[in-house]
């Protein structure tokens, strides 16, 4: 699994403009108000051939102020935003403490640095992991630069001054960072299906886990985030062997208060890199939020494939429209994952539980059908005749022909006159096109380009 980068630290320090340095995408909202980055944001980075996930936190601000105060409209999220910052630290492989050389040390930085130091866990071998680097932002000066030292104070080591609006110095750091990381291991092979079971706390993951493999083998409490860790349960089911892989949301001491819910997403990122199908949880009593569709993306761009199943349906008053219209609100809301089944279920009394396992695993078999040569080929020059690519400035695509090169997920290669021409509007046409023979549910697809002379 890749390993996962922490960016922590007050408000304003610049974390969102390192992460995207770091992933080489403007993903982050970067803006001069403490306070902006609420929701985690994550992104694979690449260093001397090691990928790694980074996670860009809210600002922690233990005092409420010091010398960048959160905005007025950002001062109700503090505890959340420490909330999230907090539980990212409990699941990283490696933490960037992003600090300011504009400011200097401040007393939040100085609480920030205690938070840390006591989320570090002690090894056998003396060491404390997860490994903390002293990021001093904000050093585009040889002044700056030269103070840097001042921040040795904090405890966490040596200092490292960059400028990550200008990537200046960021190298030395990288190096460390990833030489930080645990060796790579091949993982013993697997040969059993793998299911996770994801969504954000309180949705009924543990309480559906339960139900499948018939017995009380973990804890289900309405309480967000009693679940601390992914428990992966190994199960039979039609003669096949099964792994379900549970998966926590935050653990929090002390009250659950509003908004926890939403920040819980890093054990389901890595149960999703290590599943085939994810059951994608969602509470029928809130409705899909925000952080649904964040995980929805994360199973979208792992290439894996999906089942959504709306849980607590026995608490929803219902008539006969209503089914049709959360079917509908969802497909809205999850626009970019369209092809996924939908089932509503009650972990609770049993309601169609019955049919979780079924339909996830005809998923599973979706995933790995294969389509001839042939059928391919008639599809894309069907589609082709139907509806031609736009020319641009005169120049017009031709499609030649196309084979699946693999499956798990299903990858369709096509040869085409020149891959830059086609616009993704029409990739999504062909897609639409295949499915229409195939319907590959609950699967995404792969649609790669050649061009002929490659």
């Amino acid at each position: 699994m890749k390993p996962i980068v922490a960016l922590v630290g007050r408000p304003n320090v610049g974390k969102s403009t390192l992460f995207n340095r770091l992933v080489g995408e403007r993903m982050a909202i970067v803006d001069d108000t403490p306070g902006t980055t609420r929701d985690r944001l994550f992104g694979d980075a690449e260093w001397n051939a090691r990928i790694f996930t980074v996670i860009d936190t809210g600002g922690i601000d233990p005092t409420h102020g010091g010398r960048t105060p959160l905005s007025t409209g950002s001062a109700e999220f503090v505890d959340d935003i420490r909330t999230q910052a907090q539980a990212a630290i409990q699941e990283a492989d490696a933490v960037l403490f992003v600090t300011s050389g504009e400011d200097g040390v401040t007393e939040p930085d100085r609480e920030v640095a205690g938070i840390l130091r006591r989320m570090q866990r002690k090894q056998p071998d003396g060491t404390f992991q997860p490994p903390i680097f002293m990021v001093v932002n904000k050093c585009e000066s040889r002044d700056r630069r030269d103070a840097a030292p001042e921040f040795y104070e904090l405890g966490l080591g040596d200092p490292y001054p960059i400028s990550a609006i200008h990537g200046t110095d960021t190298g030395d750091l990288l190096d460390d960072l990833v030489a930080s990381f645990p060796e790579q291991v091949g993982e013993e092979e697997d040969e059993n299906i793998k299911i996770a079971i994801v969504g954000k706390p309180n949705a009924g993951k543990s309480s559906l886990l339960n139900r499948l493999v018939g017995e009380d083998r973990v804890i289900v409490s309405p309480i967000a985030g009693t679940t601390r860790d992914a428990i992966d349960m190994q199960i039979e089911f039609g003669g096949l062997p099964i792994t379900l892989i549970d998966t926590a949301g935050i653990r929090r001491r002390g009250k659950i208060e509003k908004g926890v819910e939403e920040y819980s997403v890093v054990r389901s990122l890595k149960a999703i890199e290590r599943a085939d199908v994810s059951l994608l949880m969602i509470d029928a009593t809130t409705g899909i939020t925000a952080q649904d569709a964040h995980i929805a993306g994360f199973i979208k761009d792992e290439w894996k494939s999906c089942v959504v199943l709306v849980n607590k349906w026995d608490a929803i008053e219902k008539d006969g429209t209503t089914m049709n219209a959360y079917t509908e609100k969802i497909l809205n809301d999850l626009n970019f994952v369209s092809y996924v089944p939908i089932l509503y279920i009650s972990a609770k009394t049993g309601q169609r539980v019955e049919q979780v396992m079924p339909l996830a695993l005809r998923v599973q078999e979706e995933r790995l059908a294969r389509l001839t040569t042939s059928k391919i080929n008639e599809i894309i020059h069907r589609a082709q005749d139907a509806h031609p690519h736009p020319t641009h400035a005169g120049r017009g695509l031709r499609m030649y022909y196309g084979t699946q090169v693999r499956s798990d997920p299903p990858t369709f290669m096509i040869y085409v006159n020149e891959p830059s021409l086609m616009h993704f509007t029409y990739l999504r046409y062909l897609e639409n096109q295949i499915r229409a023979e195939y319907s590959f549910i609950g699967t995404p697809i792969r649609i790669v380009l050649k061009g002929r002379r490659e």
